[in-house]
């Protein structure tokens, strides 16, 4: 039995990156399948959503003067890019593997069907739901928590490089505080960078705990499966 039954799997593009940061590391998108199958091994049911930090950052055109639908866009479409990429790789690790994306382009991909997508995840397939929400200005992590609770997700994992939220870049600051757990409203006044506000607030609406933890540490998922303390959850917190 394990703690959670559906997650949402929230990745960054960087996820796929190799040590030069950009682009598709093939052997990285293997490490993350097998993440993932370790996951689905378990018995329990992933869908994944994708960043596209690693081919386009939107704030790059926009610096230049690009009009922000258009760069907002051109990220949508670079996420169904890592969504291909991550497919091939989680089939090639035995795991049926389904790409919806929320911009159509049915010649590579399903289109984003709410009830198709909880059907596939019935079927015990992984799902990984590209394209962002198809509108511009709300962030992949907006698009992770409203695809979390339409399919129903039992919790949204934001999976980083980093193993916890704390109040200010650890990398930069030695002394930064670590976090075990949040309420929705702390993480909200704190402003804090691991995610969007419109994200927090969505999931605080509904009430969807978000767990936030380090992708690349040993058994993170599958330990806090497993039940264990990893990371830091956001959610509402007892009484």
């Amino acid at each position: 039995m394990t703690r959670y039954n559906r997650i949402l799997l929230k990745l960054s593009g960087e996820a796929l990156a190799g040590p030069q940061g950009y682009g598709i590391d093939p052997s990285r998108a293997a490490q993350v399948a097998e993440i993932i199958k370790e996951v689905y091994d378990l018995g329990v049911q992933v869908a994944v959503v994708l960043g596209a930090g690693n081919l386009w950052r939107g704030t790059v055109g926009t610096s230049v003067g690009m009009e922000r639908s258009t760069a907002d866009h051109m990220g949508m479409i670079a996420t169904v890019m890592n969504a291909l990429a991550l497919q091939d790789a989680v089939e090639r690790s035995g795991v049926v593997t389904r790409v919806q994306t929320a911009i159509e382009m049915r010649q590579v991909a399903e289109p984003y069907i709410r009830l198709r997508a909880i059907r596939h995840l019935e079927k015990g397939r992984v799902v990984i739901l590209a394209g962002g929400t198809s509108n511009p200005y709300f962030t992949t992590d907006t698009a992770g928590a409203l695809r979390a609770m339409e399919i129903g997700a039992d919790v949204l994992i934001k999976a980083t490089k980093v193993d916890a939220i704390y109040d200010r870049d650890p990398v930069k600051f030695p002394d930064a505080q670590r976090f075990d757990r949040l309420s929705y409203d702390q993480a909200l006044q704190m402003r804090l960078q691991v995610m969007d506000t419109t994200a927090f607030s969505l999931c605080m609406e509904n009430n969807l705990p978000i767990v936030v933890l380090n992708l690349w540490q040993t058994d993170s998922v599958i330990r806090l499966l497993h039940g264990e303390s990893v990371g830091t959850i956001v959610g509402q917190l007892p009484a």
